[in-house]
Order: C-alpha cells, then structure tokens, then sequence
C-alpha cells in the first residue's frame, strides 16, 4: 500500500445525523492534502476518526496500512495532531506540557527519544518565540496554538493530521508554520490540513478535497483546478462592439457589455483568445484576475447556503 491514509466508504452516525456518508480519499506520501467545508461539513470527525479518537459507524479507514482504531500506539507513534479545539492543563508549564507530551508518545520508551522530543521542542519553541516557562493559564490563545504545533510536530512525524493549526496566530507566526509544514514534506512527511484559510491551503496544498454535508464532493490537484479555473477580465473599451463578439470565446461566462465596460469570465485556456480579441479594439483600461481557491470550488462544484470555509 503506497497511501499513507486510505478512507473508503467512511460513514459515521450520531444517532439519526449522518456527519459521514461513504467518504473515499487516500493521502499520497510526501504531499499537503486541504481538506476544506463549510462548519459541520465531517472535517473534524474524519480527523477524529483518523486519530482513532472516534469509531466509524461502517467503511475501513488505514493510516500506514494499519486500522487507527485497533492499531492506536503504533499510529500514534508515527503521527503529529493539532486539535481543532485545544484541551491543555491549564496548571503546567510549557515545558511540563512538552514533557508529559513526549513521556506519552506510544514507542517512545527510551529516555534517549524523550530527550530527542524535548529538544526538538525547545528549538521549535525558540522558532515560534514561546516561552516554555509560562503556565498554560497565563497564555494567550496564540500561545497556546503555538505549544499545540510543537507538540505535534516534536517528534518528527511521518503524518500531521492538522484541523486549523493556524486559529489564532499572527501572520508572521503563520508564516514560520507553513515553512515547518514545507520541512515536513521535504523529508517524505505527509499532511492533511483543514482550514478555514483558503490563501493559506491554497499556497501549501498539493491536492484539495471539499466535504459538504458529509460527502465528499470533489478531490483535485491544484494544478487542474487552476488550469479550468475562471479568471477574471474587466475591460473599458474605446470601441463600440457587439455582444457577440465575444460569444466565440470557448468556455466565456457571465459576459456583460455596459457603457463600454466588458466584463466576463475566461478559463486559463482561453486566455489567449480573449487578449487577441481585445487587442483588435481600443482599450483604454483592463484587468485580469486570477480565480482564488474559493472562487474555483464555486465554479465548478456549485455553491450552497455555506460558502466553503
């Protein structure tokens, strides 16, 4: 088995609500995969299940071959996690969170591996300029997500299973995380990262996958998504024009033609006719927009009453 995470046919019930319906998705080594849905789409319960914190209802889930659920300390041994809600001791220290972190990490029974964790802790504590002596009490929200990324990643994990690691930080810490995660990756580490921060997956993820009500609608690399996503092309003309004109642009939409302002939609491929046809007119102003991650999504999977967040 080549997939580092194998879900197929993942459904989980509390009770009457379905929060998973026959989720298939696999996790490739070495990649960043987003995992992106409105509140209450399955995000967080499909991590839960894959920290085997939760049990599936049916479907099989893998993590390195193995079932989290019947496999826990050898999974654990081999994997990072950043909490969407964060449960520390309020009473301990940084250090003392770290330490009991790393006194716990199933297969860590050396104190030579629990030396190797909390020094990589303090390195990435000084990274992320928390101080490990402050009790968790007396820390900002900020903090605390920063201690969480440390312990995640202090062990030098194979897979981070990430639900909005970056809730909270600033931008500069946020940008530290992604070049962490970049590390990660780099040495054959594996990620699935959900965020609300659709910038953020968009710059870090190789492949992204959208959950709405418990299914999963669509997985595709970026690369695709950006290939058949609309950009954005605002024109004021000099040059009266019918509509027509346009209409032999393939894939155009929501074409509009407004006191000399030509507005529309134009798939990367098209591009280059739609420059060639403008330049045949006088244009006195124009822009062209890339699509963000959202947009994409929107465009070719349709919205619902919850954008995707």
């Amino acid at each position: 088995m080549t997939e580092v995470v194998r879900l197929a046919g993942l459904t989980k019930d509390y009770g009457r609500h379905r929060a998973l319906d026959a989720v298939d998705l696999s996790v490739e080594p070495g990649e960043v995969l987003g995992y992106l849905g409105p509140n209450g789409a399955g995000k967080t319960t499909t991590i839960r299940i894959l920290v085997g914190l939760l049990r599936p209802t049916s479907g099989s889930v893998q993590i390195f071959g193995l079932d989290p659920w019947r496999a826990s300390l050898p999974i654990h041994a081999r994997i990072g996690y950043v909490p969407g809600e964060l449960h520390l001791y309020e009473r301990l220290t940084g250090y003392e969170t770290i330490e009991y972190f790393a006194s716990l990490r199933a297969g860590r029974a050396t104190h030579r591996d629990r030396g190797t964790d909390l020094h990589s802790a303090r390195t990435l504590a000084e990274r992320f300029d928390l101080d490990l002596t402050r009790r968790v009490r007396a820390l900002s929200r900020g903090n605390k997500q920063k201690l969480a990324i440390v312990q995640a990643f202090m062990s030098r994990p194979d897979l981070v299973l990430l639900d909005e690691p970056t809730s909270g930080l600033d931008p500069i810490v946020q940008q530290e995380f992604h070049v962490l995660l970049r590390e990660l990756t780099d040495r054959g580490g594996t990620a699935l990262l959900s965020s609300h921060v659709l910038d953020e997956v968009q710059r870090l993820a190789d492949r992204v996958g959208i959950i709405r009500a418990g299914h999963l609608v669509a997985v595709e690399r970026l690369e695709l998504l950006r290939s058949r996503a609309l950009h954005k092309v605002e024109a004021r003309l000099g040059t009266n024009v019918r509509h027509d004109y346009f209409t032999q642009i393939p894939g155009i939409r929501d074409l509009s033609l407004e006191h000399g302002v030509m507005r529309c939609g134009v798939p990367e491929a098209s591009l280059d006719k739609m420059i060639k046809a403008l330049g045949q007119l006088q244009i006195l102003d124009i822009a062209i927009t890339e699509a963000d991650l959202e947009e994409m999504f929107l465009t070719f999977y349709g919205s619902t009453e919850a954008d995707v967040v």
